[in-house]
């Protein structure tokens, strides 16, 4: 197996202000890199002295095509991979080798549609349970983001009593931002993306200030679908009882943080205008009466400025018009031992720009910025840490792949 090796590190001068550039439509991360703390530069909190990062960088299958998703059982004895056109993969993580799980549904393979993402119960195996989401359709072509999931058995790869346990209704006639990430909480219950679908009617009846709608929410969900009784607006006869939190536009990455709990998502912006968010209950994200993006090929803004609004949950970090943006896929926190110098930190695969950004965090306070894998043309589409090594698995958007995974440096 092929390996190149690479060092990361951070700046050396606490007090440095880091300095951007846009290049080729995107933020271009290189060497001490700017930071936009809601809007402003900010001082660079990193260490004073130099930390060097060094990891080898290993091909583990270039056998998968348009790689959405990847999943680990807790134990990190089963890997999982979905590839959009529809086939779940069962990989083999330590040489590469990998068959087709039978028994998926049938799916929406059109446009930014497909067989999206997947997640493991967390008592599996005792639970054999596996989460997939997908685009599906209905009879007359419309289509829309589905939650379902069946029993995996291993021994001859199959999901076993597959069923659909929520649709983002309405079926729309579109083939675009079906978002589609799914986590378990820390509360044991199923956390779904859904995207605006591409709506443009920028305004407050967008569809995704329209809380009777699934659309460009997260949906908060019991595991066998149901809506759980403490959800946030199951007494508002306004509102659809499995939101959980509206006013998005396409997040594509979600993570729970490991050490609080907190559900992070990063998510598309328009003309710029990417978030990293932090998910609280009941809250309006703003899309599109709020946002820091501006209409594409224009400089026109989109809605008012967040942090003008006072119902409208301000991001985290976000991405102005103007500044080239990150278009944002798959994100994870680094939780594991193979990377000390990691631990806490944010990585996020970034779809155009073509790299992985390493955000390093305080709290839920970006204060460092990193670029890596750059160079290579690989649109990374989601980013997960193998929970028995530590290694981070990366997976690249194109029609072979490949799925990657980055360890510390060989001697």
């Amino acid at each position: 197996m092929s390996a190149e090796r690479h060092s990361t590190r951070r700046c050396q001068n606490r007090r440095t202000v880091l300095s951007s550039t846009v290049a080729g439509g995107f933020l271009a991360l290189a060497g001490c890199l700017s930071l936009l703390e809601n809007g402003a530069e900010v001082e660079d909190t990193a260490p004073e002295t130099s930390e060097e990062v060094d990891f080898d960088v290993e091909i583990v299958t270039d056998e998968v095509a348009y790689p959405w998703g990847i999943a680990f059982s807790d134990d990190g004895s089963t890997m999982l991979v979905t590839e959009r056109e529809g086939t779940l993969s069962l990989v083999d993580h330590d040489n590469g080798d990998h068959q087709s799980v039978a028994g998926t549904p049938e799916v929406y393979a059109s446009g930014q549609g497909g067989l999206l993402d997947v997640t493991f119960h967390p008592a599996y195996p005792d639970e054999t349970w596996v989460y997939l989401t997908y685009a599906a359709s209905d009879d007359d072509g419309a289509s829309a983001t589905h939650l379902g999931r069946g029993r995996l058995e291993e021994s001859e790869p199959a999901l076993e009593s597959f069923e659909q346990l929520f649709v983002v209704e309405p079926f729309v006639d579109s083939t675009a931002h079906f978002g589609s990430r799914v986590v378990f909480g820390d509360d044991g219950m199923v956390y779904l993306t859904s995207g605006d679908r591409g709506f443009k009617d920028f305004g407050p009846d967008h569809v995704s200030q329209d809380t009777t709608n699934a659309i460009g929410t997260t949906l908060r969900l019991e595991p066998d679908g149901t809506v759980p009784d403490d959800n946030p607006f199951v007494d508002d006869d306004d509102v659809l009882d499995a939101i959980y939190s509206y006013g998005h536009r396409n997040a594509q990455g979600m993570v729970v943080h490991p050490e609080t709990g907190d559900i992070w998502q990063s998510e598309h912006g328009e003309e710029d205008g990417d978030e990293i968010n932090v998910i609280e209950a009941g809250g309006n994200y703003g899309w599109p009466i709020a946002h820091t993006g501006c209409e594409y090929s224009t400089d026109d803004p989109v809605g008012a400025d967040p942090r003008e609004l006072d119902d409208v949950v301000d991001p985290v970090y976000f991405w102005e018009c103007g500044t080239g943006g990150f278009p944002p896929a798959g994100m994870t926190i680094y939780d594991g031992d193979a990377f000390p110098d990691w631990h806490g930190d944010l990585f996020v695969g970034n779809l155009a720009g073509q790299y992985m950004g390493r955000f390093t965090l305080e709290g839920t306070v970006v204060d460092g910025v990193e670029a890596l894998l750059e160079g290579r043309g690989w649109r990374v589409r989601d980013v997960e840490v193998e929970p028995g090594t530590g290694y981070l698995y990366v997976a690249v958007d194109s029609d072979r792949g490949p799925v990657v995974r980055l360890r510390p440096q060989s001697d």
